[in-house]
């Protein structure tokens, strides 16, 4: 292979309010506006979001404003690392977050389900 894939910098979220959408993630999870500009040919803009403190090379998460073939409301398949999911379990239901029960299974770390304003779901995963 003379070309092969280095990385994976940034995965995408459809999302129907890139504001609120912003809002959801920045406080429910502590991330960091990496960038944010104007995309006029699309009609929205271009926000990639990562964890606070994280290196340059470290996934972002891409805010893509949903439309005709790409609806929001999907199962990502993307997973958080906490150190303490038990805590950001209470943290985010105590805060209203749309929560699943958080899981225990003997050989895999504490886990749950979270799902954000547009019915996207995540999943946040004990590290």
């Amino acid at each position: 292979m003379s070309n092969p894939v280095v990385g994976v910098p940034v995965v995408g979220i459809p999302v129907a309010d890139q504001d609120k959408a912003v809002e959801f993630y920045t406080d429910a999870f502590g991330f960091t506006v990496r960038m944010d500009m104007p995309l006029p040919q699309l009609g929205s803009r271009w926000i990639v979001l990562a964890p606070a403190g994280a290196d340059a090379a470290a996934t972002g998460i891409a805010l893509v404003q949903a439309g005709d073939g790409l609806p929001a409301g999907v199962e990502t398949g993307i997973r958080l690392a906490v150190a303490d999911a038990a805590a950001k379990h209470a943290e985010l239901a105590g805060r209203g977050v749309g929560v699943g029960e958080l899981l225990r299974w003997q050989g895999a770390p504490p886990m749950f389900t979270v799902t954000d304003p547009d019915g996207n779901g995540l999943e946040i995963v004990e590290q």
